[in-house]
Formats: C-alpha cells, structure tokens, sequence
C-alpha cells in the first residue's frame, strides 16, 4: 500500500505511545489476568519454541520478553521509538536477548520477507486503526509475513469497553461528553480521546470478518476477561492455586462466545492455510 491509499496518519498514536512509553507495562501489571489468560492462549496454540514469532505493535515488549523466556525467537517491531528503548531496557533486565527490536507500522511490514515467522502476534495495532482499509491492510501485512501453516494471533477492544470502563470510575464523564460517546457506541470511532489516541472500538464479530479471504483459518476467540471484566481487582490479590484456578476458570470462560460482548479484549487466533 502506497502512502497516497493511506487513510489515517499514525502521528496521534506515535505520539501518545512516546509520551507514554512505560504505560503499557504498568497496565499489565494491573490487568493480571488478562496477561495471564493471554499467555495461556499462546502457550497453547502457538507452535513450539524456538519458532520465529513477530511482535507487531508489541510496545515494551511485555510479551515479547516472556515468549522469549519459553525459547521463542521473537522480533519485537512497535511504531513507537521509545517504547522500543523501554523494551530494550526491560529485556536487558531480564536477562532475554530479543531476535531484533525495530521501529515498525503494521500496515507496512515490507521490510520482512514474506512467510519469514512462525507466528505473527497483531495484539495492539487494529484498535488504533480508524479506516477499514487500514485494518484490512494490517491483517493482510500479518498474514504475508507468516509461513503457511503458521499462527497469527489479533485482538480488538470491545465496542463497550469504554462505556463500561466510565461507569464504574467517572459515570459523569459520559454524561457530560455525551455527544463523543454516542458516536463511539454508534460508529466505534473516537479520534482523539481524551486520555488517549486515536482508537476503533470493535463489535466481535468484526475481529473475525477481517481474516475472511486472505487465507486464514480461524481457531479460536477468546475474551481475554473472562467474565472479569471491570470486576478483577480483588482477583490480584490471589496467589498460588487460588489465583491458577482462577486463571483456567477464565480462560475457559473467555472461549464461550456469551462473555466475548462484555470482555474488554478479545483475542482471534488463526491458522495461514
């Protein structure tokens, strides 16, 4: 894709991610169980290590480094430069050498060669995406760049997650920013937010259309909540068996596709075929 077929200019969202750079790593700390759940999905679908992995949009390169961790090869892109130093930072504290961390937009991944990955991970970039054909873009990139037979793996933010998130801290903010939040329930769309960026908002069973014709298979959709979402701070404090149990309990729970409306995060998996 040209720049002249661009829709959207990633500045807001490389801009935000700069100034925020450490924000997502905290945010994992916080959402125990969605960094579990998530985990849990990738245990279990990706192929074994030492298999190639592409992290696209992988930011501080939370995942990246646990993947790394399991014997993976895993090249963490992000379009954001100071993530990237932070996921250097990070990974040189845990001992774990990344395969490369490279500055990257996922509707543009021509500096991988086609089928170069064994899996490729998109689990940030499409919420940041306002046009289709920039989502579409991102998926046909993902799917390109991994071998036949190899796994990629996307998530979405929920049409609702933003109203639910303000019911419960500030139902005011709705209220008074009505108009904004109308439009985000009506369109999924929100330039700009507030606290934010850019971001798309999708229903669920947009994540799944996106993949349809481009040569994928789909597996599995997972609410990366469960039937948490909103409610798991109480769940943070758990250790030991209480906390694994609770763990499996939601991850089993997150494939029902009665909970994928109300989780924050959904998560498709699928197979290049």
């Amino acid at each position: 894709m040209t720049d002249g077929e661009r829709y959207y200019d990633m500045t807001n969202v490389e801009r935000y991610y700069d100034a925020q750079a450490q924000l997502e790593w905290a945010r994992l700390d916080r959402d125990k169980i969605e960094f579990a759940v998530t985990l849990r999905a990738l245990d279990e679908y990706l192929p074994p290590p030492p298999a190639r992995v592409l992290d696209i949009g992988g930011g501080p390169g939370r995942y990246a480094i646990e993947l790394t961790r399991r014997g993976y090869d895993v090249t963490l892109a992000d379009i954001s430069e100071a993530e990237l130093v932070v996921a250097r930072e990070r990974a040189a504290d845990a001992g774990v050498t990344l395969a490369a961390v490279v500055k990257a937009d996922a509707r543009d991944l021509s500096q991988f060669e086609s089928a170069a990955f064994d899996a490729v991970l998109l689990m940030g970039p499409l919420y940041h995406l306002l046009e289709e054909v920039d989502r579409r873009q991102a998926v046909r990139e993902a799917a390109r760049v991994v071998r036949p037979g190899g796994i990629v793996a996307a998530t979405n933010i929920t049409r609702y997650a933003a109203i639910r998130f303000w019911a419960k801290r500030d139902p005011m903010r709705v209220v008074n920013d009505r108009g904004v939040y109308e439009q985000q329930i009506e369109t999924g769309r929100t330039p700009n937010a507030d606290g934010f960026t850019d971001i798309y908002l999708m229903r669920p069973a947009e994540l799944a259309a996106l993949f349809d014709g481009i040569g994928m298979s789909h597996i599995v959709t997972i609410g990366c909540e469960g039937v948490v979402s909103m409610i798991r701070e109480k769940l943070n404090e758990l250790e030991g068996e209480p906390w694994d149990y609770w763990v499996d309990l939601n991850y089993r729970l997150g494939k029902d596709p009665d909970t994928h409306g109300l989780a924050e995060h959904l998560f498709w998996i699928g197979r290049k075929t």
